[in-house]
């Protein structure tokens, strides 16, 4: 990915368009507030063969999905950008991305009737570009969306957006999931948001925040960034998964922040091509380069690269350990390390992995600490 031409896709300014450059988001108990009554099993199973018209899709959906109007401080002045959000529960949560609230003054929420309240920031989560609002609805009803299950999801499933970009409110585009387990940076972080679903449904600034919908009207994603040179759609968006949602957001509503475990490595992933050039012992796995003082990976023993070496021109950092397995999960690319941890894990706990070390499988275990602000 050409970490040069991807931008948020997300918040529309009422005075200038902003594109912005970016350099690329144990299980949470159940959410006891989001939307207390589910579907039993055989409800479930009906659904998941049962697919709505984009129009009744529509239908089903708008009422649960909002503008949100931030005004920003941004040096001496204050600017009026505009996103998209889920409504979450009927306390008054609703969900949107990170990059839509920061530097905030002001909030204020504005519902498919036209209705408006003002709202506040109740947690935020800038590794995974997420955020909670809330409002305070009072007699006012809320339409939560519910969120599915984004580990059903697969490349070439119909799917649909709904949004406000460029200020255009309720605005509905559909296409279909292109790819699955993107990795995408965030702005002002050096850490990678795992599993990011890929859509060729049309996201435009204004849509950050607004829900990626599967044809049974669940939430499978948030809308958060787009590929492009010039700041206008070109047929790539990202969405960051339901499953990611559902683990941070019910933490961000207790605590305000959520915690993101961390080993304390950097490398590279190993394809065919690297194994052959540097005659390593798997034609996959990760590569571990560096080894981050005190983090956890140190603390259990893992070794970083021992020498480099050049060929073709080429310097290649070698003799650091191998990551092949992690729990037995196997691990062929840092793209599956990164999901692992994500979707698995949380700091504190435990983790083993499976190492080659000078050409001999082995096992470390370690305990996975808090991720820094930056390393």
């Amino acid at each position: 990915m050409d970490k040069t031409s991807v931008i948020l896709g997300g918040i529309y300014c009422a005075v200038v368009l902003v594109l912005i450059s970016i350099f690329i988001i144990s299980p949470a108990s159940p959410d006891a507030l989001h939307q207390t009554t589910q579907a039993n099993p055989f409800d479930q199973a009906i659904m998941k063969n049962f697919q709505l018209s984009v129009a009744d899709l529509f239908a089903k959906s708008d009422q649960g999905v909002v503008q949100i109007i931030v005004n920003k401080a941004n040096n001496s002045t204050v600017d009026r950008d505009i996103g998209s959000g889920i409504v979450y529960d009927t306390s008054g949560h609703i969900i949107t991305n990170n990059h839509v609230v920061e530097d905030e003054v002001k909030i204020r929420v504005v519902f498919h009737d036209g209705h408006s309240l003002p709202a506040k920031v109740v947690g935020t989560d800038p590794y995974a570009d997420l955020a909670v609002v809330k409002v305070e609805p009072g007699s006012y009803v809320l339409y939560p969306l519910l969120l599915g299950d984004s580990s059903e999801v697969r490349i070439g499933d119909q799917v649909a957006a709904i949004g406000n970009p460029f200020g255009l409110t309720g605005s509905l585009t559909s296409g279909i999931v292109s790819q699955l387990g993107r990795l995408l940076d965030p702005p002002h972080s050096s850490f990678s948001i795992p599993n990011v679903i890929q859509t060729d449904t049309p996201i435009n600034p204004g849509n950050s925040g607004g829900p990626l919908l599967n044809m049974q009207g669940e939430v499978i994603g948030i809308n958060t960034a787009i590929q492009s040179e010039t700041g206008e759609f070109s047929g790539v968006g990202f969405a960051i998964p339901s499953n990611t949602m559902k683990r941070i957001v019910p933490v961000l509503i207790q605590t305000g922040h959520y915690d993101h475990p961390w080993l304390g490595i950097t490398g590279t992933s190993i394809d065919q091509d690297l194994s052959s050039m540097l005659q390593l012992p798997t034609s996959s796995g990760f590569l571990i380069y560096t080894v981050v003082p005190n983090s956890s990976a140190a603390q259990a023993g893992l070794h970083g690269y021992k020498e480099t070496k050049t060929i073709n021109g080429t310097q290649y950092k070698i003799g650091g350990d191998i990551i092949i397995a992690a729990d037995g999960y196997p691990i062929k690319k840092i793209e599956d390390l990164l999901n692992y941890l994500q979707d698995k894990k949380s700091v504190g706990d435990k983790l083993v992995l499976t190492i080659i070390r000078d050409g001999k499988d082995m096992q470390v275990t370690l305990t996975l600490q808090q991720r820094p602000n930056q390393f």
